[in-house]
């Protein structure tokens, strides 16, 4: 009784530790890209025409100019990128649905091999191509995963990566908009919520990670004060030349 209380106890442990996060979905990608993206190229906007040494308001105009312009093409170019993706993937689909019609013993003998390539006896392996093969959707299913390394159930939507990406675009593009909006006439407290923002982003990065949070946020902040710094020089030389 013990022993099987122990297998039921090691059994429970591992059905509840043993679960992965969603990593096709389609959402994750253009929502730390864009919401990284925001920031910092909204950041380096902003504090390049602040080099220029013009006004405030030019430089609100300027952000609130970027937010938007940005957030529209991420969504543009998210959708259409993963809608291509999507299509192309569909296309491959129908390629293989095809074979499977057309020649299914071919087919069969061909996952049988696959199986027999990664140790399965040949019989075993001829056994069980056979069984999956039973069904033509799981079949599909099975040569999509072996020959594509695609799951034809998991594809990702060309809806949600726009939408992901346009909204963490505008959030990250508004915080350094936003202490000028609340009445800040200078750009420092601009350029330390964003580099607040980009620290915290890259630390929630990390959540999803292997990587620890200060090295993740660290280096967001880094590069996000890189882009900025060189940006700032561009605007005050362009504003000396111009001027």
């Amino acid at each position: 009784m013990a022993v099987i209380e122990t297998q039921a106890t090691l059994h429970e442990a591992h059905r509840d530790n043993h679960t992965h996060r969603d990593v096709n979905g389609g959402w994750l990608r253009p929502a730390v890209f864009g919401a990284m993206d925001g920031l910092v190229s909204n950041l380096a906007l902003m504090t390049g025409v602040a080099g220029g040494a013009v006004g405030h308001q030019t430089i609100v105009i300027t952000g609130l100019a970027g937010l938007a312009a940005g957030a529209f093409s991420m969504a543009a170019g998210e959708y259409t990128s993963v809608a291509s993706q999507r299509e192309l993937v569909e296309a491959e689909l129908d390629v293989e649905r095809r074979e499977l019609r057309r020649h299914p013993q071919d087919e069969e003998a061909e996952l049988a091999a696959l199986y027999e390539a990664r140790g399965v006896e040949p019989e075993l392996a001829r056994e069980v191509a056979r069984q999956l093969s039973a069904d033509p959707e799981q079949a599909l299913e099975i040569h999509a995963r072996e020959e594509l390394g695609i799951d034809p159930g998991d594809l990702p939507s060309p809806l949600v990566a726009a939408v992901s990406s346009f909204g963490s675009f505008a959030l990250g593009a508004l915080l350094p908009v936003l202490p000028f909006l609340l009445g800040a006439t200078a750009l420092w407290p601009a350029l330390l919520l964003a580099l607040a923002g980009l620290f915290g982003c890259g630390a929630v990065v990390a959540r999803v990670t292997a990587r620890s949070w200060w090295f993740s946020g660290l280096r967001q902040l880094a590069l996000g004060g890189a882009a900025a710094g060189v940006t700032y020089a561009l605007g005050t030389l362009f504003g000396t030349v111009v001027g």
